[in-house]
């Protein structure tokens, strides 16, 4: 028995093979990461947009129950945008205002019923009325890239949320 040593039959390294099933892999990986890393600020976003959703339905419904008109303020740029944690509450002295919707780095633009478009700079304010019906009109939520717009019915006061297809 002769033994040779030195020789080794076996190399060392990855086959093409090997190398494009890791890059395939890795390809769809990254398909399904990516979308979910560029929207990380959509959480915030959508909860603004969430909590207008919510004031503007507790607005109809006190409008209803207590049978006299009710407002949403919407306030963008507040002078204390610093010191904000979360939604204004109403000032004592106006019962009519049931909720404050302050924006926390989401621009505000509204449509009235006449189709007429303008940015909100300052304030806003939503009015429902008794017998079910509202001011009207469409509020459009912008942020980055993101744009989502809430609609309120003038004659029915309901709000419905429109996606980017239903324009």
């Amino acid at each position: 028995m002769t033994l040779i040593l030195g020789t080794n039959d076996t190399q060392r390294g990855f086959t093409l093979l090997e190398l494009l099933l890791v890059l395939g892999i890795a390809a769809m990986m990254a398909m399904l990461i990516g979308p979910g890393i560029s929207s990380l600020d959509s959480p915030g976003f959508n909860a603004q947009v969430r909590e207008a959703t919510g004031l503007l339905n507790h607005a109809r419904r006190m409008a209803v129950v207590q049978g006299g008109t009710t407002r949403v303020e919407f306030i963008v740029n507040p002078p204390d945008a610093g010191n904000s944690n979360g939604p204004a509450e109403p000032e004592a002295d106006d019962p009519s205002v049931v909720g404050r919707w302050v924006s926390v780095e989401t621009a505000l633009a509204f449509t009235d019923s006449t189709g007429r478009q303008s940015p909100v700079h300052e304030q806003l304010s939503i009015e429902f009325y008794p017998e079910g019906g509202s001011s009207g009109g469409t509020l459009e939520f912008s942020q980055d890239s993101r744009r989502l717009k809430l609609s309120i019915d003038p004659f029915s006061g309901r709000v419905e949320r429109l996606d980017e297809n239903d324009e």
